[in-house]
């Protein structure tokens, strides 16, 4: 499949549609898929490590072989409808749009001053209790989600499409998807929830150190501190609990020039994380929008180069066969 033209058309498909409700989405059955499959192994299978396994595993090998398969049939058909299938696949695998508009919400809610609602809205976006949140908390809120989500919302699953395909994007997405449902440090999910969790640090693992260089370079391109953000990002990027998820947010707490991390309170309970970025700016509403810049331009920037990743791997291929 030539990803030259696949991954530009599937992110304008993002840009275009987003993700509107009614339409078929496949991430939205993997999270039911999923959800039935917990109850049924849960209920044959005594250890929840092995009944976590086996869900993943199963959510995991239909998410990327029905694709496949589909995208191999449509291409005995014809080329433009395997084409058209797999952008479909990868559009669908991928949040841009969202992700911007989502964010975009916080900041009118901010704008108006309507604190209830800026509260709500970054709500939709976080997992972290956001009710007594103040104006500032928020803004840090949104933009450590934005900062995150870049990579397993965008650049991670394009990264997988344009190496090995619409079935490796879905493959990511699946992985993904089950890392958010069942990866949480609960006693519920502490073991069920542990190939999902490992799964997930694993398959961002690279897209995650290709993505906050880029991000720092988007964001110099766009009139920020390259330099402070490559700072902030090599010196803070991995004081984050996660192995990946610190990296963007750092290079981002940098190009903006603010600090993120700090006490955040999940039902109630507090969770201290890491501090990355120096405060040398206050957090304001509008440092969102800048946000969304940089996030865009580096989405862009990195379709362009997992594409060129893509085709050097493909002449490899060619070549040593592997």
């Amino acid at each position: 499949m030539n990803s030259v033209w696949i991954l530009p058309i599937s992110l304008l498909l993002d840009l275009g549609l987003g993700d509107p409700q009614g339409f078929p989405h496949p991430v939205r059955w993997i999270g039911r898929s999923a959800r039935s499959l917990e109850k049924f192994f849960r209920s044959a299978i005594l250890s929840e490590k092995i009944a976590g396994f086996l869900t993943s595993i199963s959510i995991y090998s239909i998410s990327f072989i029905f694709p496949w398969l589909l995208i191999e049939l449509f291409l005995n058909i014809h080329s433009i409808v395997s084409i058209a299938f797999s952008a479909y696949i990868i559009y669908t695998s991928i949040a841009l749009k969202d992700l911007l508009n989502h964010s975009k919400d916080v900041y009118f809610a901010l704008k108006e001053n309507n604190i209830d609602k800026a509260r709500k809205m970054v709500g939709r976006i976080v997992g972290r209790d956001t009710k007594e949140l103040s104006g500032s908390e928020i803004v840090r809120a949104c933009i450590e989600s934005v900062g995150e989500s870049v990579v397993d919302g965008i650049t991670a699953p394009l990264f997988f499409a344009a190496i090995g395909g619409a079935a490796w994007a879905m493959l990511y997405r699946s992985i993904n998807t089950l890392d958010s449902i069942f990866g949480y440090k609960n006693e519920k999910y502490l073991k069920f929830g542990y190939v999902p969790a490992k799964m997930d640090d694993l398959a961002n693992y690279i897209p995650a150190r290709l993505t906050a260089p880029i991000l720092s370079v988007s964001a110099g391109i766009l009139g920020h501190k390259l330099s402070q953000s490559l700072k902030i990002l090599y010196r803070d990027g991995r004081k984050h609990p996660s192995p990946n998820s610190g990296l963007s947010e750092a290079a981002l707490a940098g190009a903006l020039e603010i600090q993120l991390g700090g006490r955040n309170f999940y039902s109630g309970i507090p969770s201290d994380k890491p501090k990355l970025g120096d405060p040398i700016k206050d957090l304001k509403p509008e440092m969102i929008l800048e946000a969304n810049k940089i996030v865009f331009l580096t989405s862009i920037l990195s379709s362009g180069i997992f594409i060129g990743i893509g085709y050097l791997i493909s002449n490899l291929r060619s070549i040593i066969p592997f």
